[in-house]
């Protein structure tokens, strides 16, 4: 979703922001339950992990689901769009899956022979509630909220205030 660059960038966000808060959520109630501490931890974990799932998304998964998803649905103008959704999504959750539950493991036990041990139970416990998370409850409720979000006036402020920045620097270095 999202024509611009910077539309393409917010629906990024959003996605990563919900499926991260979810499976991190998830997966503290299956390591450590519920406890009076789980929003404390909740806070601390969720963020790395954003931050982590981000940039895997940005500049690895999210490039290549896109390029087996259309080798898997071929793009044409009868092709209905929620066979690239799910094809784009199902690829995406498939890959954030594989280096998350390793990302995950890491943080569990550390880098060590452990945790190529836990790894393979990792992705089974992440892949069998990242797929339905992201199809049934994060990717709607983005593809809902989105449209509410009025990129126009985003766009022209920031774009103002880029111009207005550009312009003092002209001016700074012209004298």
């Amino acid at each position: 979703m999202g024509q611009t660059k910077f539309q393409k960038m917010i629906f990024t966000l959003l996605m990563c922001f919900f499926m991260v808060l979810g499976m991190t959520i998830y997966n503290m109630i299956l390591n450590e339950g519920l406890s009076n501490q789980f929003f404390i931890h909740l806070l601390k974990e969720f963020w790395l992990g954003f931050m982590v799932a981000l940039i895997i998304d940005l500049f690895i998964v999210g490039k290549l689901a896109k390029k087996i998803a259309f080798k898997l649905v071929k793009p044409t103008p009868e092709t209905k769009p929620i066979k690239i959704i799910l094809a784009i999504s199902s690829c995406m959750v498939i890959g954030m899956v594989l280096f998350m539950s390793m990302y995950g493991a890491i943080l569990a036990v550390g880098f060590n022979l452990t945790t190529l041990k836990i790894y393979p139970l990792c992705i089974a416990r992440n892949f069998i509630m990242a797929l339905p998370l992201n199809l049934l409850v994060v990717s709607p409720l983005v593809r809902f909220l989105f449209p509410k979000i009025p990129f126009e006036k985003i766009e022209k402020t920031v774009s103002n205030e880029d111009l207005s920045m550009n312009s003092d620097l002209v001016t700074e270095t012209e004298f």
